[in-house]
């Protein structure tokens, strides 16, 4: 191994890759070969920076399960050759991607730092600056023994360091767009780069894996008053979804409607799995707490207990990718494969 960290920047596009057009006035994404023009404090860094890039940057509104294979592809064919992975996106669906990656990748040794920015990096104000030289920064560092203090994927945003599939996007025009509210930082960057040692993950996994499979046969339905249930019959059509990922009220609860459990248990019987999510932005499912939530207990429905929104869908589409057995898949669910819920323990 290099003594100077060798880190590889990976560019998908969003905000943080935008300057202005001298000529058009307009955005447009620059060549991060020539990040060090851009962003000069890069040099001050002791790391050696190499930069690659989606052929054609896109909107992170245009993310999908294509674009997290491209990614986590990149990082695979790439594993042996740096110590740490820094993957710009735009901040709309980072924490998707983050779950999804977190998922793919399994058994970790080294950083993958997700960040981005609400400004563009050629802007005077900018945020991208800061965020993309500490995500550097973290993906560089080692702990006493000569390990890479972060060994999993995460998201790096406005001075706090998050698990990947523990965060989501709280903001649309704050620089603090992250949040994660159901599990701890896991560093700060005040004067020093602060980490909580005991909150990061270790995988139990001898080698690294890659898992290039994903499959996006899964739905979402965010339960809300007065819902009409004839709208959704498509969503329980089991010729399209093999999953379903319900997003309930607080602990887990959704009112008592006839129609609603009635195309729940036929999905169920027809070889379904469907997972309760809370919609709050804290807590868990605690499904049977409340009569209006025995019902799922009745008929099978799986707790997501207090798994975002965003790590529920990433690791159905990764489990249903892997394997076409029901039973397994649901015992996948309900294990906490890389530090995405509380309550398990780790395997």
């Amino acid at each position: 191994m290099s003594k100077t960290p060798r880190i590889l920047l990976i560019y998908t596009g969003g905000t943080i890759g935008m300057i202005n057009d001298p000529e058009t006035g307009q955005l447009k994404s620059f060549d991060f070969a020539h990040v060090h023009t851009h962003v000069p404090e890069i040099h001050r860094l002791n790391v050696s920076l190499t930069s690659i890039s989606f052929e054609v940057p896109i909107d992170s509104s245009e993310m999908d399960h294509y674009g997290w294979m491209r990614m986590a592809q990149m990082v695979s064919d790439n594993y042996d050759n740096y110590e740490g992975f820094v993957i710009l996106h735009g901040s709309d669906t980072m924490a998707f991607s983050a779950s999804a990656l977190s998922f793919m990748l399994q058994g970790l040794k080294k950083p993958v730092i997700f960040t981005g920015s609400q400004l563009p990096i050629g802007t005077i104000r900018t945020d991208g600056k800061e965020n993309l030289i500490t995500a550097i920064e973290i993906a560089a560092a080692k702990g006493k023994d000569g390990d890479a203090v972060v060994q999993e994927v995460a998201v790096y945003f406005e001075y706090s360091l998050y698990r990947g599939n523990r965060c989501s996007k709280i903001s649309a025009n704050q620089f603090e767009a992250f949040a994660s509210p159901n599990y701890p930082e896991l560093a700060v960057a005040g004067v020093k780069i602060e980490y909580r040692t005991d909150k990061l993950f270790r995988s139990a996994q001898a080698e690294f894996k890659y898992q290039s499979a994903l499959s996006n046969r899964v739905g979402l339905f965010k339960i809300y008053p007065g819902f009409p249930a004839d709208a959704y019959t498509s969503l329980f059509d089991r010729s399209k979804t093999d999953a379903i990922i319900l997003e309930t009220f607080g602990a887990g609860n959704a009112p008592s409607h006839l129609k609603l459990r009635e195309m729940i248990t036929a999905y169920l019987k027809s070889g379904g799995i469907v997972v309760n999510t809370t919609q709050c932005s804290s807590g868990a499912v605690q499904q049977g707490k409340y009569a209006t939530s025995s019902f799922f207990n009745e008929v099978g429905v799986v707790s997501g207990m207090d798994i975002t929104t965003e790590a529920a869908l990433t690791k159905m589409m990764f489990l249903l990718g892997t394997s076409k057995d029901r039973e397994t898949i649901l015992h996948q669910f309900s294990k906490n494969l890389c530090g995405e819920i509380s309550t398990l323990r780790n395997d």
